[in-house]
């Protein structure tokens, strides 16, 4: 399989996982036209843009595990994690704004559906999350 094979693939996977999960609450609660541009980007992006985005994403963990491990959602490294989670969110989604950013926020922790892939990196590390977007985004 080559890498622009394994990238469609996992596009295609993600957009399937993403549509059987939230597609029809999504689009019900916001239309289906930002949904549907979302999935076409996905399926249309590159070999580079893909790997920009996991080293994005990457590197937005380790640094939103180490804010979360000092403890202060103000503090330099928290605020580099917010910024390194808007770079991520732009990769798939052109339009950010800064609500857009505190939305996401109240709805990882409103709905544990959203959460849990912050939870994975540390029990807490959702609320924090939120707490320092809510800083960033003000």
């Amino acid at each position: 399989m080559t890498d622009k094979e394994r990238i469609d693939d996992f596009a295609q996977r993600m957009i399937a996982e993403n549509e059987q999960k939230y597609g029809a609450e999504i689009r019900q609660k916001y239309g289906g036209g930002e949904i549907d541009d979302s999935n076409a980007y996905l399926a249309s992006m590159t070999e580079e843009q893909f790997e920009k985005s996991e080293a994005i994403r990457i590197e937005f963990e380790k640094t939103l595990l180490a804010a979360f491990n000092e403890g202060d959602p103000s503090g330099e490294l928290a605020q580099k994690a917010c910024e390194l989670h808007k770079q991520w969110l732009c990769v798939f989604y052109s339009k950010y704004t800064k609500e857009y950013h505190l939305g996401l926020a109240a709805m990882y922790v409103a709905d544990e559906r959203f959460g849990t892939n912050y939870e994975k990196l540390a029990v807490g590390c959702t609320q924090f999350l939120h707490d320092a977007i809510n800083i960033f985004c003000r």
